[in-house]
């Protein structure tokens, strides 16, 4: 255990389980040296932090950073990350630092100079303490960003708190003086006999977790003994304890798969505005919008990302990739394994939708055809794996331009898909003994509990384990490769085959994907061959005239329905505001849909198979 001295002479003795989540793995550990009696064992510094929003509308968050350390350096090189552990880019959180101050415990100034982006170098030579103050702008609500204003305030501590160089397995105290009578709701615990005042072991628990300060709803539930809590800023058509009792049910369907939970406790923040979720230790940032609980199938969509931000407490927070934790919050942590971490976790957000019962086996099969459909809408997939997507991340999957259709895959979308056919693999060869389910238990046991980060080898070897044969064709060409996947052999042990059409082969085809803006109707991409892309209609092109008649969307759409493969039009354009036509020949649309259906005939094992994945019969 670790112990330290609180800003106001607290002891506070940090739980060891919280520590072990982010311990290093045997091959980060150092060798135990020898000391003698006189050797100095080095002191971590006494860290604390005072939020402040005495002016929300200005969205300046306000910051004072204590340091008390009894061997301080002469230079104190404080550090803001540049990136937030499940958003992998980028994001130059220190752009938004100003009015940046310091000065030593008896108020006298300290001199201080920036020494890289997101360094501030204090001047701290002979002082034992010392406190830097600074703002922080705060004015854009994503899950990864910080928002103050008249209404709340979210933030992530990776965009907000600066850490000391080499100090991030201090312990820290934060404490928040909110705006109005709002309250504050964290995952981190709380320091006894302090009002609004929170404590963490070390920084990579306090940079994972977020802070909601409004006057939110929230509501509690126990699941297996442990407490959680569900958190909702904003207006809008929620009905919080319906809300409750599902994301119970979703939190349980968790448990019987590894059968305990990694945390003490676990805090839903939902802001109902904006959109998408980011995963933390024992608890989740999602945002949605305030209309978005009915009908059903949003409220579905809604439970959807709940899962798939609940479940990252398992696979990502606990079960991690080789590169993600302990991290480094100033350059990109690569891994090859995001497939897994990402897409496995929407994989298993559909199974925990699926097996709580809110959505039905004829519903979860759609899911994956529509995402088959939108894979195979992408000639990117020709031209990225899944592990180079992964790896890739940080350079391409945030950042998508116009050829990105061309070029990439999305790890989610393909993710999703070749865990959900390993599983099935996994199952048909064991005779049904074996799914990834154990596949996870494995990795939660021999890798998180041990304090191990698995890599690309130690994942396919799990899946080996449990299907009792070599899967290196599966991995090689499906996840290292991009041959196009054979679904048929692998769904037809679960009865099922996969029904592929071309409903509008007849239908003349340009294959632009447009866009009206304004009135203005523009290429927003174009796939590879396709008669726009071999006949040299370019993003970004605006189509003002198809044949000389003035056009809007629905017209072109109207006209072109009237059209055969083969026909040629003429397309006026403006592109770099200057006007041209472009002669184009259409093609026949080759867009495919998909839908599994039960085979023709089907045997017993398929049946016992079928049940035992869906609970239900063929």
């Amino acid at each position: 255990m670790e112990r330290r001295i609180g800003p106001a002479g607290i002891i506070v003795v940090f739980v060891l389980a919280a520590l072990a989540m982010y311990q290093e793995t045997p091959a980060q550990k150092k060798p135990k040296q020898t000391t003698s009696p006189a050797a100095v064992v080095p002191v971590a510094p006494d860290i604390s932090y005072t939020v402040s929003m005495s002016r929300p509308w200005t969205h300046l968050i306000e910051v004072e950073m204590h340091v008390n350390w009894a061997q301080m350096p002469d230079v104190s090189e404080l550090k803001m990350p540049v990136w937030t552990p499940g958003s992998y880019l980028i994001r130059e959180y220190e752009r938004q630092v100003q009015d940046f101050a310091a000065k030593d415990a008896g108020g006298t100034p300290l001199t201080w100079t920036k020494t890289s982006k997101n360094t501030w170098a204090v001047n701290t030579k002979g002082t034992k303490g010392f406190t830097a103050t600074y703002r922080v702008y705060a004015n854009e609500l994503t899950v990864r960003t910080n928002e103050l204003n008249d209404d709340h305030a979210f933030w992530n501590n990776a965009g907000l708190l600066f850490f000391i160089k080499d100090q991030l397995k201090a312990p820290a105290i934060i404490k928040v003086n909110p705006a109005k009578n709002w309250r504050v709701a964290t995952g981190l615990p709380p320091v006894e006999g302090q009002t609004n005042t929170f404590r963490a072991p070390n920084f990579d628990v306090l940079y994972d977790s977020p802070f909601e300060v409004s006057d939110f709803k929230e509501v509690s539930f126990d699941s297996h003994g442990k407490r959680h809590r569900v958190v909702i800023s904003g207006e809008g058509n929620y009905d919080l304890q319906r809300i409750a009792a599902d994301a119970a049910k979703i939190v349980d369907q968790a448990y019987q798969i590894f059968g305990e939970y990694g945390y003490d406790n676990y805090t839903f923040i939902v802001n109902l505005r904006g959109g998408g979720g980011l995963e933390h230790l024992n608890s989740t940032a999602v945002q949605t919008g305030r209309f978005n609980f009915s009908p059903e199938s949003k409220y579905k969509g809604f439970l959807g990302l709940i899962a798939h931000e609940y479940f990252h407490n398992f696979n990502v927070k606990r079960i991690r990739p080789d590169a993600l934790g302990p991290f480094d919050y100033e350059n990109e942590n690569y891994t090859r394994n995001l497939w897994v971490a990402e897409g496995g976790t929407e994989y298993y957000s559909q199974l925990l939708l699926l097996r709580a019962g809110f959505i039905t086996p004829a519903e979860f099969l759609q899911v994956m055809a529509n995402v088959i459909e939108q894979l195979q809408a992408r000639p990117g997939r020709f031209e990225q794996s899944l592990e180079d997507s992964s790896f890739d991340a940080w350079i391409k999957y945030y950042r998508p331009d116009e050829n990105a259709i061309n070029n990439q895959i999305s790890y989610y979308d393909k993710g999703e898909l070749v865990n959900w056919l390993l599983d099935l693999t996994i199952r048909s060869d064991s005779g049904g003994q074996k799914s990834l389910d154990d596949v996870m238990r494995y990795l939660w046991t021999e890798f998180f509990k041990k304090g191990r980060n698995y890599t690309p080898q130690d994942y396919q070897k799990a899946a080996e384990l449990m299907a009792g044969r070599s899967l290196d064709d599966f991995f090689a060409k499906y996840v290292r490769g991009v041959v196009e996947i054979d679904y048929t052999p692998i769904v037809a042990p679960f009865g099922l085959d996969l029904h592929v059409t071309q409903p509008n082969a007849r239908h003349a085809y340009l294959g632009a994907d447009l866009v009206e803006d304004n009135g203005r109707l523009n290429v927003r991409d174009v796939p590879a061959n396709t008669p726009a892309y071999d006949q040299g209609i370019n993003a970004g092109d605006q189509i003002v005239a198809i044949d000389g008649y003035r056009t809007t969307l629905a017209f072109l759409t109207s006209y072109l329905a009237d059209k055969k493969p083969g026909d040629k039009v003429r397309l006026t354009v403006f592109r770099f505001d200057k006007m041209r036509d472009i002669d184009v020949t259409l093609g026949s649309n080759d867009r495919k849909r998909y839908e599994f259906a039960p085979v023709a005939s089907l045997t017993d094992p398929q049946r016992k198979l079928y049940h035992d994945f869906f609970n239900a019969d063929l």
